[in-house]
């Protein structure tokens, strides 16, 4: 029987997962810190070891937890081992993937099974997936379907981790869209637009390149055409292999990186929008996922199996907890 306050956080040495361990032991949670291999970074902490070709190892290391939290990228070889060994051992599962195939492979291989186990399995709670599909949750409120959605990222620049670069090279698989309602390849090439995002961002050119927010959103609201931009600044940074990792700017360690996350529902007069700005996307990942664990442990969440962000949690309380959370998050919606 899993402890009832139990958090593990796999991958936990990593850029983004040292972040969540910051965020659980501020919000009072003593998490389990595991991976490949120990790290003294987490001396005073308990420190597990698991392979994720492992499973009967991954089942001993989840036997006593509540939550785990995967950071070990790329999500398309971690994802199902270890969120499988989650439903086995009766332990909700949490992940920051941005990769569509893989948020596709849970919901394709665990819903029934967690459902179950009555555990939830919710993939990509995360910057990239979580945060736009519970913002356009929030600015839809009872409704469930929307004709049109729109949603556009802007970063004022992207100074990605290691993880990031071999998560993008793994994924090399045609990502997906939603067309007359339906999840379909992408038009190649891919459509170029214009978004004019807060300052200090501003007014970027964009272009079509949809994350895991596509397939979570397709989850659990009926969208007709969804179009997700990010804009085209950031990638040149991205596809430069000199461009270095994030560099910490405070005492937190987070960096300096702005960005805003746009979602516009309908079009013309009766558009409504959510925004939500902040300070770097990997920091802020981490409220996101320590939010979401708070909630799996108090009985907060809605339902069990293989979930979407906004369905899991209620989406306007949601967002509001992280405001309270993240002095540099803000999000609006009407």
């Amino acid at each position: 029987m899993a402890d009832s306050q139990r958090v593990l956080v796999y991958g936990a040495s990593g850029h983004t997962g040292r972040f969540v361990v910051d965020e659980l032991l501020r919000r009072g949670l003593r998490p389990v810190v595991a991976g490949r291999s120990q790290s003294p970074r987490f001396a005073e902490l308990d420190q597990r070891t698991a392979s994720v070709d492992d499973g009967p190892g991954l089942r001993a290391l989840l036997h006593d937890v509540a939550v785990v939290i995967n950071c070990a990228g790329p999500f398309l070889d971690t994802a199902l081992p270890l969120a499988t060994a989650a439903v086995e051992t009766g332990t909700h599962y949490l992940d920051v993937t941005a990769e569509q195939p893989a948020v596709q492979q849970l919901y394709r291989e665990l819903d029934a099974p967690a459902r179950s186990a009555g555990t939830a399995v919710v993939p990509a709670m995360a910057f990239y997936g979580g945060l736009a599909d519970v913002l356009l949750t929030a600015v839809l409120g009872p409704e469930t379907s929307a004709a049109e959605v729109e949603i556009a990222i802007g970063l004022d620049r992207w100074w990605p981790t290691e993880g990031t670069r071999a998560t993008g090279a793994r994924n090399t698989a045609t990502r997906l869209v939603i067309r007359d309602g339906l999840l379909v390849p992408i038009s190649a090439p891919a459509p170029a637009g214009k978004w004019d995002f807060p300052e200090p961002i501003g007014a970027q050119s964009t272009v079509e390149l949809p994350f895991s927010e596509v397939v979570t959103i397709d989850r659990h609201l009926k969208v007709g055409t969804l179009r997700s931009w990010l804009n085209t600044a950031p990638l040149e940074d991205l596809r430069d292999p000199d461009t270095p990792a994030p560099q910490a700017h405070d005492e937190h360690g987070r960096s300096a990186q702005r960005f805003a996350v746009e979602v516009a529902v309908g079009s013309g007069s009766q558009t409504r929008r959510g925004t939500a700005t902040g300070r770097d996307i990997y920091a802020t990942t981490a409220p996101l996922l320590v939010e979401a664990a708070v909630r799996l442990l108090d009985g907060r969440y809605q339902g069990s199996g293989a979930l979407a962000p906004g369905e899991a949690f209620a989406a306007a309380d949601f967002l509001a907890a992280i405001q309270q959370s993240d002095a540099d998050f803000e999000a609006v919606w009407r």
